[in-house]
């Protein structure tokens, strides 16, 4: 039996574990940025290793490259990592409905889902300056990762993928309103740091075990 794709898993999560606890709430620094990459390019990794569908592992190293991106402390260099990102949402959104799609959509979920965009869109859309415009584009993108999600099976290890679709955004929703909500002396931005990461990470974690490890 091949153990490398789990020596690999462990590895990224050891890796997230770190940068939970000594960088997620830090500055800028290449310390950071490697901790931060490396602990899902190292996931893209495992999920290569194990025979993974090719569409996961573009899905994994474009938000490898988000991660990069967005550590780093320039606004050109932001743009880009939202960029990534978005391709990253994209790529999973292929990836859920080459699956089959047979499995209807919750309609309790859907108009959760649909409610939760416009509300961050009217949120956002007088909060974001000027990122108004990517902003307003990756709220529907982000959202229908959620949707194509449910497409998938209910039961066996694609039923994975649902939480950590709706973990990925939760973990967007939170970094949105660090960043153009909350001003910088309130409070909770003291924590917002430690809910994002690990609901960002966590659903890599998933997305790898649901459609490559399990």
């Amino acid at each position: 039996m091949d153990t490398t794709p789990l020596t690999l898993a462990i590895a990224a999560g050891l890796l997230a574990a770190l940068y939970w606890w000594r960088y997620c709430h830090a500055g800028p620094s290449w310390s950071k940025s490697v901790v931060k990459t490396a602990s899902v390019l190292l996931l893209a990794l495992s999920a290569w290793a194990a025979g993974g569908p090719g569409l996961l592992l573009v899905a994994l190293l474009l938000c490898a490259l988000g991660d990069y991106l967005l550590s780093r402390p320039t606004e050109g260099e932001f743009m880009a990592g939202v960029g990534a990102f978005a391709a990253g949402h994209v790529a999973y959104v292929v990836l859920f409905l080459a699956q089959g799609g047979a499995q209807p959509l919750s309609p309790w979920l859907t108009a959760a889902l649909l409610l939760l965009g416009v509300v961050m869109a009217t949120i956002l859309w007088r909060r974001a300056g000027a990122l108004r415009g990517p902003v307003m584009v990756y709220i529907p993108v982000i959202l229908s990762m959620g949707l194509a999600a449910q497409t998938l099976p209910a039961s066996g290890a694609l039923a994975l993928a649902l939480p950590a679709a709706l973990l990925f955004i939760a973990s967007d929703f939170i970094l949105s309103h660090e960043m153009f909500v909350l001003p910088e002396t309130h409070p909770l931005r003291r924590f917002t740091p430690f809910a994002v990461w690990p609901t960002y990470w966590g659903a890599q974690s998933l997305f790898t075990l649901a459609f490559a490890l399990l």
